[in-house]
């Protein structure tokens, strides 16, 4: 994997942790623009980073990247995301992803790089890729980056104006 990709990505998680934990409690529990609050959004990359860690190492034990999709809002209703302590939400995702960093880290770059015919991100990808198109894992977790950016910046602009 790019070396200036994962220096992006363990700045991302060690900067966004520090200013996660600054927002106070009760400004997690609000309402945002997209009806979840901090809490839940964070729920919800914590339960894609569960759902992509499985899909990163099966990527290295099979031929296509054919996955099940999730749905999100079910998962994060069940988990009661919004009811659940802050401070250990953001512990939770950063170490999770400083997990999957590590798992990303040492996927070998013939794996990364090889494009994969059959595969499932026309249906759950954040940038969807059409069925007829082949697709590299390279393709897919900076997908899943892009993924959690885009999320982060909801929590950040809706609770630091």
């Amino acid at each position: 994997m790019n070396e200036a990709f994962l220096t992006q990505f363990r700045a991302t998680l060690e900067s966004a942790s520090a200013r996660l934990l600054e927002i106070p409690e009760v400004e997690t529990e609000a309402p945002l623009n997209d009806g979840w609050c901090a809490k839940q959004i964070l729920g919800h990359l914590i339960d894609s980073a569960a759902n992509n860690h499985a899909r990163f190492v099966r990527a290295q034990l099979q031929e296509d990247l054919v996955f099940e999709g999730y749905d999100g809002d079910a998962w994060v209703r069940a988990q009661k995301y919004a009811q659940a302590d802050w401070v250990s939400l953001v512990d939770l995702w950063a170490n999770y992803n400083l997990h999957l960093l590590h798992v990303i880290e040492n996927i070998p770059d013939e794996i990364l790089h090889t494009p994969r015919a059959k595969h499932s991100l026309d249906k759950i990808a954040w940038h969807p890729v059409p069925a007829n198109e082949p697709v590299t894992l390279d393709y897919f977790i900076r997908d899943y980056f892009g993924h959690l950016q885009e999320h982060l910046g909801q929590i950040f602009h809706s609770t630091f104006p």
